[in-house]
């Protein structure tokens, strides 16, 4: 992805989010001055992957699948104590969240507002291929079944709890609007437990053809680089 569209998704998400009267961090809009003049009282932030995060799951084309999302809160099992996650994220129309499940993380995911929020879900086999049986899910607290992909619309207010191993995929409704999608869950830990039905990419290579508007979780390192570089 090119710094100069990721620059542009993160001023949209501002607008959107504001229209939305939901708020995250002030430094979620830092300058990289100030991140380097702060960055030694934000270890928590580092060490849990808080902020913004933008994938194109390697598809080379954002709208059609890929994910804009901000981590507002997170544990971490080798740092601390703290045993739950939160997320905001803003999902497009027909943008697809491709098929995935996690083997430790339960979640809830809840839209929070903006168009409907379409989930499929399956349940997964010990070989992590598709089960074809029912699946059953609760949807804020009232137990539902499904048939293996069937499509699942939650309309603002409504929130679906999902357990480990359950393969899902989710879009906004096409006609509906872009949406406001929370999450709430264990710990998050994208590095070692996502596991994509088709081999994707989840953190993008991107070309710098200008300078980012803000930092994204996979920008932490360079801050960490230079100032290892001005010691030396």
């Amino acid at each position: 992805m090119q710094r100069s569209e990721i620059n542009m998704l993160m001023r949209q998400a501002e607008n959107f989010l504001e229209k939305c009267n939901f708020y995250i961090p002030p430094w979620a809009f830092w300058s990289i001055e100030k991140w380097k003049k702060n960055q030694s009282a934000c270890r928590e932030i580092f060490d849990n992957m808080l902020g913004w995060d933008v994938t194109d799951f390697g598809s080379q084309n954002f709208f059609r699948r890929g994910l804009l999302l901000f981590t507002i809160r997170n544990g971490n099992f080798k740092k601390n104590e703290k045993r739950y996650a939160e997320k905001i994220m803003i999902i497009e129309e027909n943008q697809e969240t491709p098929l995935h499940f996690h083997e430790k993380k339960m979640e809830d995911i809840i839209n929070r507002g903006g168009g409907n929020l379409v989930m499929e879900l399956f349940r997964s086999t010990s070989g992590k291929k598709l089960a074809k049986q029912k699946i059953k899910v609760a949807i804020d607290g009232v137990k539902r079944c499904f048939s293996p992909g069937e499509k699942i619309i939650l309309t603002p207010g409504e929130s679906i709890t999902l357990k480990p191993s359950i393969y899902h995929r989710f879009y906004a409704e096409k006609r509906a609007g872009r949406v406001l999608a929370g999450e709430v869950s264990t710990v998050n830990d994208d590095k070692n437990d996502n596991f994509f039905y088709e081999k994707t990419g989840r953190f993008p290579e991107i070309t710098e053809d200008e300078q980012p508007l803000y930092f994204l979780i996979s920008d932490y390192n360079s801050l960490h680089s230079a100032k290892h570089e001005k010691k030396n």
